[in-house]
């Protein structure tokens, strides 16, 4: 009963192992389970993978991010920082400084 028993329980990785596959740290495998960020349980207490979820992990880690293409501008040239050089400009006048009573 036990063989057949245990024969049905599934295959439970370490986050060792995971980094190991993964070519990181263990902190790091850790620490995108503690965020929800990989796929991970947490049976009494330590992180553990299903086959699944190890499975999972790989294949999003293989999986290339695709970057967005930035928008082109259509200005064809910068334009100065200053767009009205004929606006008033206001002088600034100090103010004396504040001397203490003696």
């Amino acid at each position: 009963m036990e063989g057949r028993l245990m024969s049905a329980l599934p295959r439970l990785h370490t986050p060792e192992e995971v980094a190991e596959a993964l070519g990181v740290s263990v902190w790091w495998v850790k620490d995108q389970a503690r965020r929800r960020l990989i796929p991970a349980s947490k049976p009494a207490g330590a992180w553990r993978f299903t086959t699944a979820q190890y499975a999972e992990i790989l294949t999003a880690v293989e999986q290339p991010v695709a970057t967005p293409a930035l928008p082109r501008s259509t200005r064809s040239t910068a334009r100065p920082y200053y767009a009205d050089s004929t606006a008033p400009v206001a002088q600034l006048t100090p103010r004396t400084p504040r001397r203490r009573a003696a």
